[in-house]
């Protein structure tokens, strides 16, 4: 059984820093075709960044330059590194493998 578990969210002021790490478990695991993906109260589900079958890391334009997704394929983990929180960085972050798996979720509220 597939399992990602989210962790590291939480409350931050804004221009403040958060590392978010989501740990898989149950599936043969590789940092490619992981991903983090944000939901906001009312709003739809977004891609805020993902590493390719290839390796390559896309992120949406709204994070760039602030965060940075990485992941260690011994310990089965992918991180986001988010630096420079906005309030509009509000959200529920969710982990990914293919698009496929999810995780429960982890909050990160940036407070004004």
């Amino acid at each position: 059984q597939v399992q990602l578990v989210e962790s590291g969210g939480g409350l931050v002021q804004t221009g403040g820093s958060l590392r978010l790490s989501c740990a898989a478990s149950g599936i043969i695991f590789s940092i490619n075709n992981m991903g983090w993906y944000r939901q906001a109260p009312g709003k739809q589900r977004e891609l805020v960044a993902l590493i390719t079958s290839r390796g390559t890391t896309v992120y949406a334009e709204f994070v760039k330059g602030r965060f940075t997704m990485s992941g260690d394929n011994a310990k089965k983990t992918v991180y986001l590194q988010m630096n420079s929180l906005k309030p509009e960085d509000t959200a529920v972050y969710y982990c990914t493998a293919f698009n496929r798996y999810w995780g429960q979720g982890t909050q990160v509220t940036v407070s004004s």
